[in-house]
């Protein structure tokens, strides 16, 4: 729990390090940062409260930097994604509920206004280790358990400057369970006793990041994988679905709203199901929340 708590307040201390940055520094034209910190908290506490409930607190701190460069034919995208979030109901320990690694990069050239070829980097996990509550004695993930690296080779195609279409018939995953209790049950669509699973594949991906009205921006991206090469060739037909919706909504410079939606289907993976049956199954995440937040620009 100690654990939980300082990389808890390490991310905070880190994600505060931008509050010092000086938004004149000067880069290279070419270059564009940008990021942003927020901070979200919510509490209740009861006190001889007849209608009944439960005190509660929940903290989420979401760090995201972009380091954008353009010049000539050549375009260079990156971004680094991190969240954690806590919360702790009445007297039961203190536990995460949101914990996210993801950062990405992309390398294109340009063929013509709206093509380019591209080659694309991606990894993600999560910082510390998630249990299968009630009982928090079951480690079901941690960091590495699983992560996952994705590297492709492909087209980029963006008809307006908002939107990104990406495909690729070249494209390698490795799924990572460096825990040995998790990769001895064959976790995450690894071999049993395997720490890694090798995939390769076709890829789509396709973001769309857009101020639809004034003051709601809508950040959206929908990866869809194919494993053509899977030993099961009854699995070959299986698409794995990664999208992620979150929308921002400014109240003033220093508020906003988020609401967040995440979807997730990986054939690979067996759940245990509410009728006791385990097998793979779609896995859904919402969120929403109001707090403070601090852009780099």
């Amino acid at each position: 729990m100690k654990r939980k708590g300082l990389l808890f307040v390490s991310l905070v201390l880190f994600a505060n390090l931008a509050l010092f940055a000086d938004d004149t520094i000067h880069v290279e034209k070419n270059w564009k940062l940008t990021g942003f910190f927020q901070q979200t908290m919510n509490q209740v506490a009861f006190t001889n409260w007849a209608a009944g409930g439960e005190n509660s607190f929940a903290s989420t701190t979401q760090v995201r930097f972009d380091a954008n460069y353009a010049k000539n034919l050549y375009a260079w995208e990156n971004y680094a994604d991190l969240n954690y979030g806590i919360i702790k109901l009445a007297d039961n320990p203190l536990r995460k509920n949101i914990d996210k690694i993801d950062v990405f990069s992309k390398l294109g050239r340009s063929i013509n206004k709206q093509l380019s070829y591209t080659a694309i980097v991606n990894f993600q996990s999560q910082f510390d280790k998630g249990f299968k509550y009630p009982n928090d004695s079951v480690v079901v993930s941690r960091f590495m358990a699983p992560g996952y690296l994705t590297t492709s080779l492909g087209i980029d195609y963006k008809p307006v400057n908002f939107l990104s279409i990406f495909f690729s018939p070249a494209t390698g995953k490795i799924t990572f369970v460096l825990d040995d209790d998790l990769s001895a049950q064959g976790a995450y669509g690894v071999d049993p006793g395997k720490n890694l699973n090798p995939e390769f594949g076709a890829l789509a991906r396709i973001e769309l990041n857009k101020e639809v009205v004034t003051n709601v921006n809508v950040n959206s991206r929908i990866i869809l994988f194919n494993n053509y090469t899977d030993s099961d060739v009854s699995n070959r037909k299986n698409t794995d679905v990664d999208w992620l919706t979150q929308i921002n909504m400014p109240i003033n410079t220093f508020l906003t709203v988020t609401a967040g939606f995440h979807l997730l289907y990986d054939h690979d993976i067996k759940i245990e199901k509410e009728d006791g049956s385990v097998g793979p199954t779609t896995q859904m995440k919402q969120q929403f929340g109001i707090g403070f937040v601090y852009n780099i620009k």
